[in-house]
């Protein structure tokens, strides 16, 4: 009996556990004695495999943390692309980042991340080197929005809002790490568009 796009395989739950196994290991080590004092070596040793393995899992250890982010820009891009014709690039974009709120799941882990995303400078730039390109990535689905006849070019527009609403989340998620994640995440993006927006 074959598995289905709802069932993964049994590859795929094994691969699940293994980057699970290593992802936990390294928090735990990240938590005990700092990101920078912790090696690869260690964290292999820890979870039970060899270096070897750990690299075929995670390209580098700011992967261990920040490994996803493609999947998610993916994601968000097909999210913006899905809003209906009349949702506007501000709606659009705001419904992609729900969506990617909601692909976290458990809350207290996306903090224990992010805040350590925020606080670790190697971390904290492949982590916005990787949002610029979620940025590249949604682009073109904001330009298809952008109204016609306004302004510059739509390239140049989308560019823009696109920008806008990234630092927008941005600023709202370091305002919610420092809150200890107590802060309405949402609600403080909303705030902080506003301010742009006026």
């Amino acid at each position: 009996m074959g598995t289905t796009a709802t069932q993964p395989s049994l590859w795929d739950r094994s691969r699940q556990a293994v980057v699970a196994s290593i992802f936990d290991t390294a928090m735990r080590l990240f938590a005990e004695q700092g990101y920078e004092a912790t090696t690869i070596a260690q964290i292999a040793k820890e979870a039970g495999i060899s270096q070897r393995s750990l690299f075929r899992y995670f390209g580098t250890k700011e992967d261990i943390v920040c490994g996803e982010q493609e999947e998610l820009g993916e994601l968000l891009r097909r999210t913006v692309e899905a809003q209906p014709a009349a949702a506007t690039p501000w709606e659009a974009l705001r419904a992609g980042f729900e969506v990617l709120m909601e692909a976290h799941g458990d809350p207290a882990q996306l903090l224990e991340i992010t805040t350590l995303i925020f606080a670790t400078p190697p971390l904290r730039a492949r982590y916005t080197q990787k949002r610029l390109r979620w940025q590249e990535m949604v682009q073109p689905a904001v330009t298809a929005r952008m109204p016609a006849g306004e302004g510059p070019v739509p390239q140049v527009r989308a560019a823009a809002v696109t920008a806008t609403v990234f630092a927008c989340v941005d600023a709202a998620t370091e305002a919610w790490v420092r809150s200890g994640g107590s802060a309405d995440l949402a609600a403080l993006y909303d705030e902080a568009l506003a301010a742009v927006r006026g």
